[in-house]
């Protein structure tokens, strides 16, 4: 039986591996994807809004080109540090279901087999599941709700669904690459808390007309060739050949529940536990990084979770 399992290889993973590795601790990362999946899955082009500086885990340097590292830089330093630290990854390895160990702790089932921890970390993120539209066609092979390279849309009519960094990006980019690019936003406005050197950007593409815009706006169909949209004035259809629906994304909630961990029933719905000790009602189970914020995605971020490694560490260590 381990001292800890760790569900999730991103950067709060990471940051538990390495301070469990520090702490003496015999550890293994559980991940069902590549390391650092979810920022293997952000778009090719992006660029943080964090500085590297405050990006940085393990007391390992975080150098980028500019003061806000790329997607690309961000791989090399998780991959550096794994090298550094050794960490122990057992990768494309799904968690299905967790129960309680006859002797104490808990038995971890994956696709790939079960494994005996006394204590167990989830830090699963936020970036599996999108936040669905809920609308007839969104299962169309056009529609997509992760954006990865503006060149398949060239020459075509694209539709960004969404105002915030997503969305922006997105549209910025296609557009630029010659995609014929309409945005449907819900609200007013583009989102306030657009990157900084984003946001003036979009505003004057969609004043000069380059990007059509409808604000407060939703989506009521996709077609094959159309979608229809509803605003104050009533439903009206466009011509389309591709969705990309950038609503955001939230917890694997039903992982959490195959796990055994309740989540609140608030509109928050954050997956129960002590926000000073990060432990779940289940005893030796923790959470980690942005998981803990539930559909509050906006409110945490790699740079605010970076000590909860260390913080796990000093209460399993206390009681063992």
């Amino acid at each position: 039986m381990m001292d800890l399992i760790i569900i999730g290889g991103g950067p709060s993973g990471i940051t538990c591996a390495i301070a469990a590795a520090k702490a003496g601790l015999d550890y293994l990362i559980l991940e069902k994807g590549v390391l650092a999946n979810s920022i293997y899955h952000f778009p090719a082009n992006m660029t943080f809004f964090s500085t590297s500086r405050l990006l940085e885990i393990g007391d390992i340097p975080f150098i980028s080109h500019s003061d806000k590292p790329t997607r690309g830089e961000a791989l090399e330093y998780y991959r550096r540090l794994a090298q550094h630290y050794q960490l122990r990854i057992q990768f494309y390895t799904e968690v299905t279901r967790m129960n309680r160990h006859p002797e104490g702790g808990y038995l971890v089932h994956t696709s790939r087999g079960t494994y005996a921890a006394r204590h167990v970390v989830v830090a699963s993120g936020y970036y599996d599941v999108p936040r669905y539209l809920r609308v007839p066609g969104e299962d169309l092979p056009k529609v997509s709700h992760y954006y990865k390279d503006p060149h398949p849309y060239i020459g075509q009519r694209l539709l960004v669904i969404g105002a915030a960094n997503s969305a922006c990006d997105a549209a910025l980019e296609t557009w630029t690459k010659g995609a014929s690019v309409t945005m449907a936003i819900r609200g007013p406005e583009i989102y306030p808390k657009v990157k900084y050197w984003i946001k003036p950007n979009i505003e004057n593409r969609i004043k000069e007309g380059s990007i059509q815009a409808y604000f407060n706006t939703r989506v009521l169909a996709i077609h094959e060739h159309t979608v229809v949209l509803e605003n104050e004035n009533g439903a009206f259809e466009i011509p389309n050949d591709f969705v990309l629906a950038m609503t955001g994304y939230e917890p694997n909630y039903e992982l959490l529940q195959r796990l055994g961990i309740p989540c609140q029933t608030d509109a928050d719905k954050k997956p129960a536990h002590d926000p000073e000790t990060l432990e779940t009602q289940l005893p030796g189970v923790y959470l980690a990084g942005v998981v803990c914020a539930g559909l509050q995605t906006s409110k945490l971020f790699i740079e605010n979770t970076r000590h909860h490694g260390d913080l796990i560490v000093r209460q399993i260590l206390a009681g063992k």
